[in-house]
C-alpha cells in the first residue's frame, strides 16, 4: 500500500537554511521538494565527483575482497579528499600505462621480424647517403619476383615465415623503389628496446598497485568523504530551489513526511527557532512523493513494479495484486522442475550471502519465490530437465501442457484483465463516487457474463452453471444491465444522447483492445513450450552421440558435456524470457486495465548518508 503523507510549508530566515537542512538530515524523515533544479557548472562537477567516488568505492571494495591483494600493511592516506584525489591520479596513470603497453606490444610485434638492430647506426648511414627501406611481402610473391628485383636493387632478406618475408632495400636518399610489396615506416626502435619499454611500463603499474593498496586501506575515510559529497548535493538542491521572499531575507520550502512519523517532525519544528510552518494533507494537485509499505510477500515484488514506476499518491498500489500472477506466469514460462531447482539453489545461496536487508536480499527472495513456482508448475506438468515424468510415473495424472494449455493461457489472461478492471472500478468508486464507475461497471458485467456463460463451457463441457448459459434469461438480463450502464451512464451529468455515442465508440475501442490484450497471454504458452522443446532437443542430441552398446562410463563422458552446455544455454535464455514477458503482461495488460497512474517522484527524505 501507499504510505500516507503530510505536507509542510516552511518559512525561515535564508541565513538559517543551511543549519535547518542539517537538522532535517539528522532527523531523516522529511523530503524537501527540489523540482526544477538546474545544476550549475560547480554542481555538475559535484555530480561527477559523486559518480567517480561511487565507482572508486565499488572498485576498492572488490580489491579488498580479492585474496591476492594484500593491503593490510599499506599506509592509509590522511583524509578522504586526499584518498579521492590520489585514486583518480592513480587511475589516470594506470590507464595511460595500459594504453602505452598496448601500443608498445603492437610495435614489438611489428619489430620482432626485424630482430635486434642499431637504430642510431641506421640513422648515421642515412646521413651518409645510404637509406634502408623496409618491406614485407608474401613468401610466394617474394621468391618469384626476387631474381628480377635483385637486378635493379640491393636487397637483403631479414626474416621469413611460412607465409611472409621481411627484407630491406638499400637505396639512395629520395630514390624511387617500385616493388610489388608493402613498404613499412622505418622503425624508431628495435624489438629489444620495445620490450624494455614494456617492462618499464609494467613496473609503473606495479607501483600503482601499491598506491591502490593505500587507497584500499583508506576505504572507510573515502566512503565518509563520498557520503559528505552526497549530503552537500542535498543541501545544494534544496537551497537552489527554495523560494526567496522579502528581498532574499526569507526562504520558503515545501516538505513531506510520513503521517505516522510526522509528530517527530512537529516536535523538531516547535523547538527550532524562527521557523513558521503549515502542516496539511496532500491535494490531488500536489506532486506528492510516494513510499510503499507492503507486507513481506508483496515487498519482494516491489522491485518489479519499480522497473516501470510507482503508483501516484492517492491511487492504489498494485504490487499485492500482481505479485501472485507474476509468480504464476514465471513458473508457466520456465515450466521445468529441474530448472526450478537450480534457480532455488541460487536463490538460497544469495540469501545466505546477503543476510542483511537490502536490494540483493530482496532479489534473492524474488529468485527463490519464482523458483518455487517453477518447481510446482514443472511437477504439475511432469517436466524435469526436459524429461517427461509420465514415462517414469505412468500412474500419476500429469497435466498435458502442450495439448491443453493454449486455451488456459487465454483464460488466465481474461481472469487477470477482469481482475484489473474490477480494481479500477473500486478505485474510481472510492475516489469519485459510484456514479463515475457505472460505465466501466457495465463493460465489466458484459465481459464477466460472457466469460462465465460462454467461456467456461469452452474450457470444459462440464463447467456449465445451471440457469446461466448463453441462452438463459439471466444471461441476457446481465447483458442488458451492463449495456445500459455502459451506454447511458458512462459520464454522469452529460446528455444521454452524447453518452450513447460515447458508449458505442468506447465499445469498439474496448473490444479491439480486449482482443489484443487477451491474445498477448498466448506468450505464456509459447515460451513454456519453446523451453520444453529445447530441453527435449538437447536430451535427444546427447543420446544421439552415444554409440550403440556403449557402457555407462562412455555414456556419461559423451552425454554430460552436451547436457551441461545445452541445458545451461536453455536455462539462461528461458530464465530471461520468464522474467521479461510476465513483466510485460503486468505493465501493459494488467496496469492498463487496472487504471494505473504513475508517480513522478519517490519519497527520499534528507538523511545522513551511510558511509
Amino acid at each position: 500500500m501507499i504510505a500516507r503523507m503530510s505536507k509542510y510549508d516552511f518559512v525561515l530566515f535564508a541565513a538559517q537554511s543551511g543549519d535547518f537542512i542539517d537538522k532535517l538530515r539528522d532527523l531523516g524523515l522529511v523530503d524537501i521538494t527540489t523540482a526544477g533544479w538546474e545544476p550549475s557548472e560547480e554542481d555538475r562537477q559535484l555530480l561527477l565527483d559523486i559518480e567517480a567516488g561511487n565507482k572508486a568505492l565499488d572498485f576498492l571494495k572488490g580489491w579488498r575482497e580479492d585474496p591476492e591483494h594484500e593491503q593490510n600493511r599499506a599506509v592509509p592516506y590522511g583524509s578522504g579528499r586526499e584518498t579521492f584525489d590520489e585514486y583518480l591520479r592513480i587511475q589516470r596513470e594506470i590507464a595511460a600505462s595500459r594504453a602505452e603497453i598496448a601500443r608498445l606490444e603492437k610495435t614489438a610485434d611489428e619489430l620482432r621480424p626485424w630482430g635486434e638492430f642499431d637504430v642510431e647506426r641506421a640513422r648515421k648511414l642515412a646521413d651518409r647517403g645510404i637509406v634502408l627501406r623496409y618491406f614485407t611481402a608474401q613468401r610466394s610473391a617474394y621468391d618469384k619476383a626476387f631474381p628480377v628485383w635483385s637486378e635493379e636493387y640491393t636487397i637483403s632478406e631479414i626474416g621469413r615465415t611460412d607465409a611472409m618475408v621481411w627484407f630491406v632495400v638499400i637505396a639512395a636518399p629520395g630514390a624511387e623503389v617500385n616493388l610489388d610489396a608493402q613498404e613499412m615506416k622505418a622503425p624508431q626502435m628495435n624489438v629489444r628496446q620495445a620490450e624494455e619499454a614494456i617492462a618499464s611500463e609494467q613496473r609503473k603499474l606495479e607501483a600503482c598497485d601499491a598506491e591502490i593498496a593505500r587507497a584500499a586501506a583508506s576505504y572507510e575515510v573515502l566512503a565518509a568523504y563520498v557520503a559528505s559529497l552526497k549530503e552537500r548535493l542535498q543541501g545544494v538542491k534544496v537551497e537552489a530551489t527554495a523560494q526567496q521572499a522579502a528581498d532574499g531575507t526569507l526562504a520558503v520550502l515545501e516538505g513531506w513526511a510520513e503521517t505516522e512519523t510526522s509528530a517527530r517532525v512537529d516536535a523538531l519544528l516547535e523547538e527550532y527557532p524562527n521557523v513558521v510552518y503549515i502542516k496539511s494533507d496532500p491535494t490531488p494537485e500536489d506532486n506528492t512523493p510516494v513510499k510503499l509499505k507492503n507486507g513481506w510477500f508483496s515487498r519482494i515484488f516491489e522491485l518489479v513494479g519499480d522497473m516501470y514506476a510507482r503508483p501516484r499518491y492517492g491511487t492504489l498500489d498494485l504490487t499485492p495484486f500482481f505479485a501472485p500472477f507474476y509468480m504464476l506466469f514465471f513458473g508457466i514460462c520456465l515450466n521445468d522442475a529441474g530448472y526450478g531447482l537450480i534457480l532455488l539453489a541460487m536463490g538460497l545461496w544469495l540469501l545466505r550471502k546477503n543476510p542483511k536487508s537490502g536490494m540483493m536480499r530482496q532479489a534473492a527472495w524474488f529468485a527463490t519465490m519464482c523458483a518455487a513456482a517453477t518447481i510446482l508448475f514443472g511437477l504439475f506438468c511432469g517436466s524435469f530437465f526436459g524429461l517427461n515424468l509420465k514415462d517414469y510415473f505412468p500412474s500419476v495424472p500429469f497435466f498435458d501442457f502442450q495439448g491443453r494449455f493454449f486455451s488456459i493461457a487465454l483464460a488466465i489472461g481474461v481472469v487477470q484483465i477482469l481482475f484489473g478492471m474490477l480494481i479500477s472500478i473500486c478505485v474510481t468508486a472510492r475516489t469519485f463516487g459510484i456514479r463515475h464507475a457505472f460505465g466501466s461497471l457495465g463493460w465489466f458485467l458484459i465481459l464477466l457474463a460472457g466469460s462465465v456463460a460462454g467461456g467456461l463451457p469452452m474450457l470444459n463441457e462440464k463447467w456449465v452453471i445451471p440457469g446461466f448459459t448463453t441462452s438463459s434469461v439471466a444471461f441476457y438480463v446481465v447483458l442488458g444491465i451492463g449495456g445500459a450502464l455502459m451506454l447511458f451512464f458512462n459520464t454522469p451529468g452529460r446528455n444521454p444522447l452524447l453518452n450513447v455515442g460515447s458508449g458505442v465508440w468506447n465499445l469498439y475501442n474496448n473490444i479491439t483492445a480486449l482482443l489484443s490484450d487477451v491474445l498477448s497471454y498466448i506468450r505464456l504458452f509459447a515460451i513454456g513450450l519453446s523451453g520444453g522443446v529445447l530441453a527435449l532437443v538437447f536430451n535427444s542430441l546427447a543420446e544421439g552421440f552415444v554409440p550403440d552398446g556403449a557402457n555407462i562410463v562412455v555414456k556419461i563422458l559423451i552425454m554430460l558435456p552436451i547436457l551441461l552446455i545445452g541445458h545451461g544455454i536453455n536455462l539462461f535464455m528461458s530464465t530471461i524470457s520468464s522474467f521479461v514477458h510476465p513483466m510485460r503482461l503486468t505493465f501493459v495488460e494488467f496496469y492498463k486495465n487496472a487504471g494505473f497512474e504513475m508517480a513522478t517522484r519517490n519519497f527520499e527524505p534528507l538523511r545522513k548518508m551511510e558511509n
